[in-house]
């Protein structure tokens, strides 16, 4: 349990069972966030709600949850989610953008609205009280409107919460996340805990 976290192994019930089993049938294992999240499914599940009706609502597409992701995860220092979302926006884009973006220089690769919500994902991250009028310009000149700013700031946050649980009980990266990453991804990764059983980051 060492790179599942601090945590015991939750008590085995239905609810933790349902969790174990999601997790092996995407990803062919049980990652060790869930193993953490597992000690509160009812939790888990409202996150879960939150963190999908607000990337809805905000109109965010597969790619753009991935720049907003990483970018946010980068900034916060989450190894975890930089590994999981760099290679999303790898699949979704190419990895050299990936790693553009976990690398806080995502000019190459992205247009000018996805500039802007990488830029705000950081900004929530490293200063959320020294936000402008002029930071809810620059969202509405690339078409969002005042429902879709509220809700883009919601699941930025909502993933911040996500990463700060992981990241403050021990997770680690588990070790198929971290090898199947692009190797750019990889690289550029040089942040928050090392993957699971030692792998280098």
């Amino acid at each position: 349990m060492a790179d599942a976290g601090f945590l015991s192994e939750p008590a085995a019930d239905a609810a933790v069972e349902a969790m174990y089993d999601a997790d092996r049938e995407s990803e062919g294992y049980v990652m060790n966030l869930t193993r953490v999240w597992a000690h509160m499914p009812e939790v888990n599940d409202a996150w879960t709600a939150l963190a999908q009706s607000s990337a809805a609502a905000a109109g965010l597409t597969f790619r753009q949850k991935g720049i907003v992701v990483s970018a946010l995860a980068a900034e916060l220092g989450d190894a975890y989610c930089s590994y999981a979302w760099g290679t999303r926006l790898a699949s979704a884009s190419d990895a050299g953008t990936a790693a553009a973006v976990l690398a806080g220089e995502p000019a190459s690769g992205l247009d000018e609205g996805e500039r802007a919500l990488a830029a705000w994902a950081r900004q929530l991250v490293r200063d959320p009280n020294g936000t402008t009028p002029d930071h809810i310009a620059a969202l509405r000149a690339i078409g969002l409107d005042d429902r879709a700013i509220a809700a883009l700031t919601a699941y930025v946050a909502a993933r911040i919460a996500f990463s700060t649980v992981n990241d403050a009980l021990g997770a680690a990266p588990d070790a198929e996340l971290h090898a199947s990453a692009p190797d750019a991804v990889r690289a550029a990764i040089a942040w928050g805990r090392p993957p699971a059983g030692g792998v280098p980051g």
